[in-house]
């Protein structure tokens, strides 16, 4: 199993220990540094919380200088389902070490993804034994549902937000996933960008902060 070793995070604004942890997975050619831009715009509401965002462990052969969660050999959903599946047991293992390092438990934790980090965030989170506080995915998609239907371990709810002129993971992906997550019986949530393309807006980006701020308000 490759094993995450590096990244970038954010340490409590409030300068306490970490009471939460937000797990931000970024995308396909991307790193853990372009993920955790998005932190500093949601401390404020979130002050006692660590903001991790590991790089995937393989490096992406088609974009020198990203990573990759696994590497994408075409967008048929039993590719996409595969992969994700690969790369799952290094997330968590980062996880069950994160937790166990802070004393916390999955209802300290939230996920958050970013195109194939969605599908990341999106295929462990809702396979962890305990469900974690919160899923928010952005760009992304549900890849694959093999297990889940018969799985009758708690899921948390879910937040998915897309933009209508994403060029490189369809709108479509966004109803197909809702309706998938719907019929599994979770709780989902659908934000539509219109305009955007493959990106988070500022939208987007307040909609995510919020959603977990009251998952773990919820939980706490």
């Amino acid at each position: 199993m490759s094993k995450i070793v590096n990244g970038a995070s954010l340490q409590p604004r409030s300068g306490n220990a970490p009471k939460k942890i937000v797990l931000l997975l970024h995308g396909f050619g991307s790193s853990g540094t372009d993920m955790i831009s998005l932190a500093p715009q949601w401390q404020e509401a979130l002050p006692d919380t660590l903001f991790l965002a590991p790089h995937a462990p393989q490096r992406c052969s088609m974009m020198g200088a990203g990573y990759q969660w696994w590497g994408l050999s075409g967008f048929a959903p039993s590719a996409l389902a595969a992969g994700a599946a690969s790369a799952a047991p290094a997330i968590d293992a980062f996880i069950d070490r994160k937790l166990a390092q802070y004393e916390l438990t999955e209802a300290d934790l939230a996920l958050v993804g970013f195109s194939q980090g969605t599908m990341m965030a999106l295929h462990v989170g809702l396979r962890r034994p305990r469900a974690v506080a919160a899923i928010v995915g952005y760009s992304g998609m549900l890849a694959g549902t093999l297990g889940l239907a018969h799985d009758a371990s708690p899921k948390p709810p879910v937040l998915l937000v897309h933009g209508t002129a994403d060029p490189v993971v369809p709108i479509a992906a966004l109803h197909m996933s809702e309706s998938d997550l719907k019929r599994l019986g979770v709780d989902v949530t659908t934000h539509v960008s219109y305009g955007v393309g493959h990106s988070v807006d500022p939208v987007g980006l307040r909609l995510g902060r919020d959603f977990i701020a009251e998952a773990f308000a919820r939980l706490s």
